[in-house]
């Protein structure tokens, strides 16, 4: 049948007044007259979608939609029509495709949002959680076997998988190194200096108590410097979050160094790395109750930060990426601090760490001699940089 385009254009307004009213038939009746198009007017196919599955003719209706979807594919109204389709003719794979890039439109900077879609986005929402659900117990079921030795990589590609885990990466704020591991943590048995310098924990904390019994030592870690603008960071000048310093700058501070000879012998053992005005730096990091450092990244990737707990209560952990672990008293914590990561007390009783830097262990000494050198000509060039958190 060939339409004029006065002719189309009325079967389309009677077949959107009748899709209005609740009408489906009429509307299917009329709107399917215009399936060959009329001149300057093509086929209407996400009208005749519509009214097809109004009265339950899903194979024209999904017909329908690819015809739509292949000149626009990211209108929002039809992925959301033909996500509930594929929902309702049992086909929750291609429903989920659908509704994810329904969600994915939706989110775009600018997109126009019809109010009555804001329901079916919601229920697309619901359903990806559902199907979530589902797929996670199936693995679950499907791989309960797996042995505990897979480790614990394994563990969290899985956990990754199924949006159990976000995935965090290097992010230094200052200098990328490339190609080292993207690992949140280190352990304890990966080095062999860790034991000894753990085995001095008593005759640290005992000089940590002759530092407290002497009165204020401690400085805020977060500090304006002369000349700069002041840090954009909430602890700013908060004793909160305090330094005793140890090491700075990559001399020793004194008096404070020669108060605590075990403590920095100790240091001594760690592969600390050695760059004028810079490093070693090592402090007693101390976090009172109620005292929260939020999400940050580190300055370099080069680098790992050891925290060696001397008065660690409940209530107190450091997040790393995705993963969280409590201090505990004499146990060494070692991680990349180019990760995302925060801290916090929530106790009742003060934390206190040795905090140092320690070189990565990937890299190989040539990499360290030229890093240092790198670290020392920006220093000279802008000065030392401090890290504000």
């Amino acid at each position: 049948m060939h339409l004029t385009r006065p002719q189309a254009d009325s079967l389309a307004r009677e077949g959107m007044t009748a899709l209005r009213n609740g009408n489906a038939a009429v509307a299917y009746e009329k709107l399917s007259l215009l399936r060959d198009g009329a001149p300057g007017m093509p086929a209407p196919w996400f009208l005749i979608a519509q009214a097809a599955q109004a009265i339950g003719r899903d194979d024209e209706a999904d017909d329908a939609l690819v015809r739509f979807l292949a000149t626009e594919p990211r209108h929002l109204g039809a992925l959301l029509t033909m996500a509930a389709l594929k929902r309702r003719r049992s086909d929750d794979r291609a429903a989920e495709s659908f509704y994810r890039t329904a969600l994915s439109a939706a989110s775009q900077p600018g997109a126009n949002i019809a109010p009555a879609l804001v329901p079916l986005l919601r229920v697309g929402e619901t359903f990806l959680t559902e199907v979530a659900g589902r797929f996670s117990a199936h693995l679950d079921a499907a791989l309960k076997d797996i042995p505990r030795a897979a480790g614990p990589r394994i563990r969290h590609a899985l956990d990754l998988l199924l949006g159990r885990s976000e995935l965090y990466l290097q992010q230094p704020s200052m200098f990328y190194f490339p190609g080292l591991a993207q690992r949140a943590y280190f352990e304890r048995d990966e080095f062999d200096w860790v034991a000894p310098i753990e085995a001095a924990t008593g005759a640290i904390r005992a000089e940590l108590d002759a530092v407290l019994a002497a009165g204020p030592g401690f400085a805020p870690y977060v500090q304006t410097m002369a000349g700069r603008p002041p840090p954009a960071n909430p602890l700013l000048d908060d004793p909160g979050w305090g330094a005793f310093h140890l090491w700075r700058g990559g001399v020793p501070v004194e008096p404070n160094a020669t108060m605590c000879p075990n403590t920095m012998a100790a240091l001594s053992l760690a592969p600390i790395p050695v760059i004028p005005g810079r490093s070693p730096m090592a402090i007693f990091s101390r976090l009172t109750p109620g005292t929260h450092i939020r999400p940050h990244h580190g300055m370099l990737n080069t680098r790992l930060i050891c925290h060696l707990p001397l008065i660690a209560p409940d209530g107190c952990a450091l997040r790393v990426g995705s993963e969280t672990r409590p201090w505990r008293d004499g146990r060494m914590l070692i991680f990349d601090d180019s990760f995302e990561h925060e801290a916090w007390n929530r106790g009742t009783q003060t934390r206190i760490v040795l905090l140092f830097e320690i070189w990565r262990p990937e890299l190989t000494a040539t990499e360290r001699y030229t890093l240092t050198d790198i670290f020392a000509a920006i220093d000279r060039y802008q000065g030392p940089v401090v890290d504000t958190g």
